[in-house]
């Protein structure tokens, strides 16, 4: 018992018949039965220890370090002691498995909630401790004399398998620790860690003596370091499934964007950029799709798990999607309108484009333009300007047929036009 002698045997009551029930219905409870059904010499006798399971012929169950125990009944009603061994853990297994339990507080929450991670399993076995039983962990004794697993000993592995599926505590007690001793040692280490963690907090100053200061303020903090990239929201690829009306790849791609655009801003204020407004627009649901597929890592308007849901929500396809993005990394909303929209240049708009259009060059360098709308084309060359409703001149060249967004705006035509020869990568926002 590796010493630990506060170690209690758990007993369960035998359960009734339960035809058509399934044994487990968690991932851990189905890796226990995985280890039985493949570690098994004869099939036969694994299903008929799930016909004697199903039966009710397991009685009570004893559970303690290493070994769980029963009567079970055969199919002529026989009575035969059932046993069924696992190897504990060693001191320096615990000692690594508590210190991971420790470094998250979630999966301490996770086990008081009667479930195993799946991160947390994952961890232990990197770290060589193997909690789940793996092929021929898992040892039978059996009074009826068989050598492997037989009828018996299978029912009572099928029995277990619903123990577990209510409560993991079951396993870590087959393997060498009960739930009150896990959980004193969590909370010893857990404070310990708190302890050494936190840095003392500095001397303060007398209440009287800070008020009569008056205007004097103490300096102000350094400002904190930015980190190389945003931070990784945490994954919610579980087991279990999401509650109706949630959708964990939306929730995922949120999370992932309100990182980006929380290192972005925090980067412009160590380095004194420019203060962002908010915009009084609200942006409709298309612009907003656009807005999510433009700011998410990777590239979501073209491939991964919500480019569907993405092109779907802006009215577009794939591609469609990937050139608005595109439109959207180079000026936000006005450059997405500009992509979108032909508009009929008249009356002033068009004195002041024609004015723009006459100074920009001189004569002998002038191109041959084609106007349509607010949008003018270069005679024999794969370059077109477009006019925001700002007064802004946006560089466009056709790509496969089709007209998509080359660079961010000028304030002049020529130097928009010049600017689609550069092979200018949009900037993420």
């Amino acid at each position: 018992m590796n010493g630990h002698d506060d170690i209690q045997e758990r007993t369960f009551a035998a359960s009734p018949p339960a035809h058509g029930r399934a044994f487990a219905l968690t991932w851990w409870g189905r890796a226990w039965l995985a280890a039985l059904e493949d570690g098994a010499m004869d099939g036969q006798q694994v299903r008929t220890g799930r016909r004697l399971a199903r039966a009710g012929a397991v009685g009570a169950v004893s559970v303690r370090p290493g070994r769980i125990t029963a009567v079970v009944q055969d199919l002529d009603g026989t009575p035969y002691r059932a046993d069924v061994l696992l190897d504990v853990l060693s001191d320096g297994e615990w000692d690594r498995f508590l210190e991971l339990v420790v470094e998250r507080s979630g999966h301490i929450a996770a086990l008081l909630d009667r479930e195993m991670p799946p991160h947390l399993v994952e961890d232990a076995e990197t770290a060589g401790v193997g909690l789940l039983p793996g092929l021929g962990d898992l040892e039978a004794e059996c009074g009826c004399g068989a050598w492997d697993h037989c009828g018996h000993t299978a029912a009572l592995c099928y029995q277990v398998a619903r123990l577990l599926d209510q409560d993991p505590f079951v396993l870590l007690l087959l393997r060498g620790r009960a739930e009150r001793a896990l959980l004193d040692e969590l909370q010893a280490r857990g404070a310990a860690a708190q302890e050494t963690s936190v840095p003392p907090l500095p001397e303060g100053l007398d209440a009287t003596e800070a008020y009569g200061a008056g205007d004097v303020l103490p300096p102000l903090p350094d400002l904190p370091g930015l980190p190389q990239e945003p931070g990784v929201p945490p994954s919610l690829d579980t087991d279990a499934p999401p509650p109706p009306g949630v959708d964990p790849a939306a929730l995922e791609t949120l999370a992932a964007r309100t990182a980006a655009a929380a290192h972005l801003l925090l980067a412009e204020l160590l380095h004194g950029g420019m203060e962002r407004t908010s915009s009084t627009e609200e942006l409709t649901v298309a612009q907003d799709a656009v807005r999510l597929a433009a700011g998410s890592p990777g590239a979501p308007e073209t491939d991964g798990a919500m480019a569907g849901r993405l092109a779907a929500g802006s009215g577009r396809g794939r591609e469609q999607l990937a050139s608005a993005v595109r439109a959207w990394r180079y000026g936000g909303a006005a450059a997405l309108a500009v992509f979108e929209e032909e508009w009929a240049v008249e009356g002033e708009a068009l004195a002041r484009a024609r004015a723009a259009l006459d100074a920009a060059w001189e004569d002998d360098e002038r191109p041959v333009l084609r106007a349509r709308g607010n949008r003018w084309t270069a005679v024999g060359s794969p370059c077109q300007v477009r006019l925001g409703r700002d007064g802004r001149w946006w560089p466009y060249r056709k790509e496969g047929g089709r007209w998509a967004p080359a660079g961010e705006a000028a304030q002049d035509p020529a130097t928009a036009l010049a600017s689609v020869h550069r092979e200018d990568r949009p900037k993420a926002s």
